[in-house]
Parts: structure tokens; sequence; C-alpha cells
């Protein structure tokens, strides 16, 4: 259930990773299990799952925490050399919009970025809801109306004028 929770939580790649390892752990042990008391079946499942649960953490501890560390790097050499100020796309997931107060009034969940010109055209956001998302809506954050940091992303929009903005795909339709 903890490798499960660590998985499904989408948490960046090394707690991704860790999951996969308590899963190797368990499907392990299920092995054992399996060998001990000649249950065939038991052995080839959790073998099997060995198997995808070393591929995870392969994948995730190896591959995606290599290109996550290369990202913030590369921010961070950005910061100090006279070139624009970049910021890893995944980390804007789940960043806090914070307006002039410094109050989080919204969630990122996406970066829209042009194909034209690779520009970041808007945030999706959500605002609102209560419990696992229930009421919440999507809004479309248009580019001239938030400002991204390095460290975080603000907007001169209070809560009230956030939640007055028509839900995103509306939004894409009048606006773009």
């Amino acid at each position: 259930m903890i490798a499960a929770m660590m998985t499904a939580a989408n948490l960046g790649a090394r707690v991704t990773g860790w999951g996969f390892i308590v899963f190797a752990f368990g499907s392990i042990a299920w092995t054992i299990v399996g060998m001990a008391s000649g249950q065939t079946n038991l052995i080839a499942t959790n073998a099997f799952l060995t198997l995808v649960n070393v591929v995870g953490i392969w994948r995730w501890l190896g591959r995606e925490a290599r290109y996550a560390d290369e990202a913030v790097a590369v921010a961070e050499v950005s910061k100090t050399v006279a070139a624009p100020t970049l910021t890893p796309m995944n980390d804007l997931i789940g960043r806090p919009v914070k307006d002039k107060s410094g109050n989080t009034i919204a969630t990122v969940v996406d970066a829209m970025v042009s194909c034209d010109d690779g520009r970041i055209g808007g945030l999706l956001a959500r605002c609102g809801g209560g419990v696992g998302g229930v009421g919440e809506r999507i809004v479309l954050l248009e580019k001239n109306i938030f400002e991204l940091h390095s460290d975080d992303i603000t907007t001169s929009l209070t809560t009230n004028e956030l939640s007055g903005l028509p839900e995103a795909r509306e939004a894409a339709e009048t606006a773009l």
C-alpha cells in the first residue's frame, strides 16, 4: 500500500523510484513465500513483478532522476549568466499561483506552449473546490496575467477575479 501511494502520488522521479523499490521488496518476499510453500503460480507472478519493478527503479531513479537533475542544473546556471533565466517545465506543474499579497489562489496543472515560437502561451490552473478536486475549476491564465519567476508564479488577479474567469476550454475558444 505504501508503494502504491508513493507511485500514484506523482511527487517526482525519486519518490516514484523509491515506490518501485518498496514494490520490489514485496515481490521478492512473495517469491520467497512461493518457493517455501511450493506455489509455482505465486513464484512466476512475483518473479515477473520483480522484473517490472526493476524496470521502474531504473526508469525513475536512473533515467528520469538524471533528466530532472540536468534540468535543475541548467536552471541554476541560467541564473548566473547573461542569458534568460530558465526553469524546468516539469517544475511548473503543482507550483502555486500567488496574488499580490503572496496568498496562494491557484495551482498550476499544466503549461501551454506555443507551437509557433516555443514560448509559454498560458498556464492551466486549478482553483476553488474542496476535497479531491470536487468543485474545482480549471482556468487558463493567459501570458499577460501572470509573471513567471524562477521560484514562483505571481498574478495581479484577486481570488474573486480568478474565480470569475471562464473555464479553460471556453477561454481558449474566445482568446485563441
